[in-house]
């Protein structure tokens, strides 16, 4: 190896090594911040999309009714409150399977809005509010939903309290400006998270 080119093979080495550095992985949320801990079950006044392959009549938005109930084309009242998604699928397409309507449906269901399932958004954002929680909602969505921030906020330190199974309250501060520039990985949230946006110092 000349000279010249094992001087290319250090240049080289040390661009992929920079390379590398520059493609990890973003910064997580604060250590000390418990992991989400949601349930997905199906309550009253929630909201969900069923789609069956090929069959527009079907495929549509259901809100659950106050006795827990969805009233779905052809099989009248199916009971629906405390069941996981997955399996407000498969109980649709028994009943489908059931009544002979068709015979090997393919069915999946989406929540699009849990009722009873929301996350709190206050202080200097355009639209303080408590938002419905969906499974996958960040904290940059949340705050999307809010209107984003008012002129006087402190974008650079956002309370977040989550409140833990064991009956535990942690409060941590993150930047939402770098997870909006994507130099920070945002947090997903839990339902019942309260998301506070302080005034920045004048």
């Amino acid at each position: 190896m000349t000279r010249r080119s094992a001087a290319l093979a250090v240049v080289l080495a040390l661009g992929g090594l920079a390379a590398l550095g520059c493609g990890g992985a973003l910064p997580g949320p604060p250590t000390n911040l418990p992991v989400p801990q949601n349930s997905t079950k199906i309550g009253p006044g929630d909201v969900f999309e069923v789609s069956v392959v090929g069959e527009k009549d079907f495929s549509k938005d259901y809100r659950v009714n106050p006795d827990g109930t969805i009233d779905f084309p052809y099989i009248d009242r199916l009971t629906v409150t405390g069941e996981e998604p997955q399996q407000v699928a498969r109980l649709i397409q028994e009943a489908l399977v059931s009544k002979k309507i068709l015979s090997n449906p393919q069915v999946s269901v989406a929540v699009k809005s849990y009722s009873q399932k929301r996350v709190r958004v206050i202080g200097q954002v355009t639209k303080p509010d408590s938002y419905s929680w969906n499974e996958g909602l960040t904290l940059v969505d949340a705050i999307s939903r809010a209107g984003w921030f008012s002129g006087l906020a402190d974008t650079h330190h956002v309370i977040l309290t989550r409140h833990t199974n064991d009956g535990k309250i942690v409060r941590v501060v993150v930047d939402v400006d770098a997870m909006a520039e994507g130099t920070q990985a945002d947090v997903l949230l839990q339902a019942g998270d309260t998301i506070k946006v302080e005034q920045r110092v004048l």
